[in-house]
């Protein structure tokens, strides 16, 4: 197995997880855990979209993800090295594209549409890897394929771990 496979399959996984999350907060799927934080049908949809503009980033067409004058990317590029070393994201606000007011209205269809997100990148991924391997991002510069699926990995995980513990 190729190192992007390994990460498309970690990224799998890490979707799936999420999922699991996202089923076992089906009594509170529309409730934020707490005062100005999102809703597992929100965390979701937030989720979806970072896959589906991640998609666009890598097939280096317009995106909702924030676009950076060419001088503040090297630092926007160190964040993100500095995400995938770390293994992890630290407390940071999204960009408003990013932050949905609402999301899927049940878990299926929360399901379904992380599934199909996760179909969109993970074909990006590969058509990248085949042209070259690497991409210009308009927030990070220029950045391997392999990078970004392991950051959006990360990413999905780190929502994973804001979904709200139902007992």
């Amino acid at each position: 197995m190729s190192n992007l496979d390994s990460l498309l399959a970690d990224n799998r996984a890490a979707v799936h997880e999420l999922i699991a999350a996202a089923e076992r907060c089906e009594s509170a799927w529309t409730t934020p855990r707490a005062v100005g934080k999102w809703s597992p049908s929100q965390i979701v949809e937030h989720v979806a979209r970072a896959l589906e503009e991640g998609g666009n980033v890598v097939a280096e067409r317009p995106a909702k993800l924030p676009s950076l004058p060419f001088f503040i990317r090297p630092l926007a590029g160190m964040f993100f090295r500095r995400v995938i070393r770390k293994g992890g994201f630290p407390k940071a606000r999204t960009n408003k594209a990013m932050n949905p007011v609402s999301g899927p209205a049940t878990v299926e269809e929360g399901s379904a549409r992380l599934l199909a997100a996760l179909h969109d990148f993970d074909r990006e991924c590969r058509a990248r890897a085949a042209a070259g391997g690497t991409f210009k991002s308009t927030a990070f510069g220029t950045v391997s394929v392999e990078e970004y699926a392991r950051f959006q990995e990360l990413h999905t995980r780190h929502h994973t771990a804001q979904m709200p513990a139902i007992l």
